[in-house]
Order: structure tokens, then sequence, then C-alpha cells
């Protein structure tokens, strides 16, 4: 076994015991922003938002069987409401199909259509593709300051496309990160971009304010910061 592939391996297994030691409780510190406050790395989503995407996927794979069957693949990954289509069909019509048959699906607030047209995706590409999306979770899990457990990676085509709900820098790394890793062809972001503050404080509670003047008094807390949306897909070259 070469070293490069050796040093690869014992990522991947790092990065599975790191997740299985962190199962029990969900959470992993992750940095900083200032004395005694850290982001914590688990999925941002709440729980009802996690059962709602994996039916929102169900769905879409039960939908798209019965609208194409074996003349077509379609995949869909769901973020928050936010689905992404993956996968082949044999023209434009079926594109266009999939994507309306995808924003009947219950909960399904916005669709990101990257199907491709043309012939269906050959089985050794695919089996590559999973390879690919399996080193970009364990460099992303290796990597400081990126909430591993909060990313959705999906590979088509040697394509990465990048869910999740993270900070401006926290896309900006996760994005790099990605772009590095042999065999990606080009990362596709589709973050939910959101304030840092959000994140911080706990889920519908400002983070509190201490007033440091002499009265000892506390200011109010502020009001949350809305979450902001990413506007659309970036991409950005592989390095």
């Amino acid at each position: 076994m070469s070293r490069p592939l050796a040093r690869t391996l014992s990522r991947c297994l790092l990065a599975v015991c790191a997740a299985s030691s962190l199962a029990g409780c969900g959470l992993a510190i992750v940095g900083g922003a200032a004395a005694g406050s850290a982001v914590i790395a688990t999925d941002r989503r709440t729980a009802g938002e996690q059962v709602d995407d994996q039916t929102i996927e169900l769905r879409v794979s039960s939908e798209m069987n019965r609208a194409f069957g074996d003349k077509a693949r379609v995949v869909g990954t769901a973020y928050s409401g936010r689905l992404l289509l993956v996968g082949d069909v044999p023209n434009d019509a079926d594109r266009q199909k999939a994507e309306s048959v995808a924003r009947t699906i219950p909960k399904v607030r916005e669709v990101d259509n990257h199907i491709r047209v043309g012939d269906l995706t050959p089985l050794s590409v695919r089996t590559n593709d999973t390879w690919i999306t399996t080193k970009v979770k364990t460099e992303l899990a290796s990597t400081k300051d990126v909430p591993f457990r909060t990313i959705k990676v999906t590979t088509e085509r040697g394509v990465v496309y990048l869910m999740g709900k993270v900070t401006s820098d926290e896309a900006q790394r996760a994005g790099i990160v990605a772009s590095g890793v042999a065999g990606v062809n080009k990362v596709v972001k589709l973050f939910q971009i959101v304030a840092r503050e959000t994140i911080l404080a706990e889920p519908g509670k400002p983070a509190p304010v201490t007033d440091s003047s002499s009265t000892g008094t506390s200011a109010p807390a502020p009001s949350p910061v809305p979450a902001a949306s990413s506007g659309g897909a970036q991409t950005m070259p592989v390095h």
C-alpha cells in the first residue's frame, strides 16, 4: 500500500472514531469567539428539521422512481427544506419534470436543480464519487473551525456540493478544504449563511450581555440576529 493511500485511510479511521466518540452527546467544540465562548459543532438544524429532511429525501427517491423508472437516476439531498437534485435524465423535458415533481413534496422550500442531461453515469464513476465524498468528510472533520457535523457533502461526477448552516468564515474554510481533495473537479457551496451570534446563543434565546460598568447592572439582552440566506449557489475553482 502506498504511503499517501495509507495516510488517507488512517485519517478516515480517525474521523470515524471521532464521530463515534461524539455520538453520545452530539457535540464538539470547534473554536472560541472570546474567552469562555465557543461554537458547538453539532447539527444546527432542529430535530424536526432533520426528520423533515430525511422524509423529503425518501419521498424524492420514491417519486422519481415512479416518474422515470429505470430510464433516469435522480438523487435528492435536503437540508432545512432546501433540496439539491443531481443525477442523469434523457432530455431537458425530464429534467424540468423532475424539478416540478420535487417542488410538490411537502416541506420543500427551495430546489437546486443540478441534474445532468445524458446517459446514466457508470457505476465505476458513482463509486469514485462515494470515495471522494468520504475523503472530503474526513478532511472537514480534521480541519480546525469547520463544523463538519452540520455540513452535508454530495459528490456527482467529481463535483462536490456542500450544504449546511454555517457562518461566512466557516463556508470559506470548508470550500477551500473540499477543493484541495484529490479527484474534486469543482466545489459548489449551497450553504445557508448565518450570523455567528445566532450560533453562540441558545436556540430561541439571545446571547447574554453583561454591563461591566461600575454600577454592576446588566444591560438588556439584544434581539436575536436573523439568519441570512446564502442567496444561491456559489462555485469555487479547484486549487
